[in-house]
């Protein structure tokens, strides 16, 4: 049903209407400002590595996106950042099939063997999404807007090469 591409231009305004709140919004990014413009996402993604649609195979309908980002204070630190689904795929397995993409471009792409993501505390269906797919939590921060306080979780998960992905380097 699902297929995944690199980002394009013609995305982004499909992108730009995922979010269906501030509160949405500021989940997918606190520097992004309400509405979320292309311009926002150019901006944003000059500094990230493997920007992502998850679009429908029939007929390339973008319904999810996300990307990763190095942590320059820490050396080693990749993160999954702006990861948003289309409302109407939200429970549909396009967050699923999204973040299978994003870890595999993580560990034979990027090699790297683990990754970290943020998630806020008032976000409890991405808490016991990413929960169950084995990312834990390791810090806790404050964040604030100015209309709200926020508790940002910060989640790791290791990647693993499976025996069948390995054996493709050998």
């Amino acid at each position: 049903m699902y297929a995944q591409r690199n980002l394009e231009t013609r995305d982004l305004e499909s992108i730009c209407l995922m979010p269906q709140s501030e509160e949405e919004l500021f989940y997918m990014s606190p520097r992004f400002v309400h509405p979320l413009t292309p311009e926002q996402i150019l901006n944003i993604i000059k500094d990230r590595f493997e920007p992502t649609v998850i679009v429908v195979q029939k007929t390339d309908e973008v319904v999810a996106y996300a990307n990763i980002y190095k942590d320059d204070s820490e050396e080693s630190s990749f993160w999954l950042g702006n990861v948003i689904v289309s409302p109407s795929y939200r429970g549909k397995g396009a967050a699923q099939y999204l973040l299978d993409v994003m870890l595999d471009k993580a560990k034979l792409n990027l090699k790297i063997k683990e990754i970290r993501l943020a998630c806020h505390n008032t976000n409890s269906r991405g808490l016991a999404f990413y929960s169950k797919y084995g990312f834990k939590p390791f810090d806790v921060k404050m964040t604030s807007t100015d209309a709200k306080k926020y508790i940002t979780i910060h989640m790791i998960k290791e990647l693993h090469l499976r025996y069948e992905e390995s054996e493709q380097f050998r």
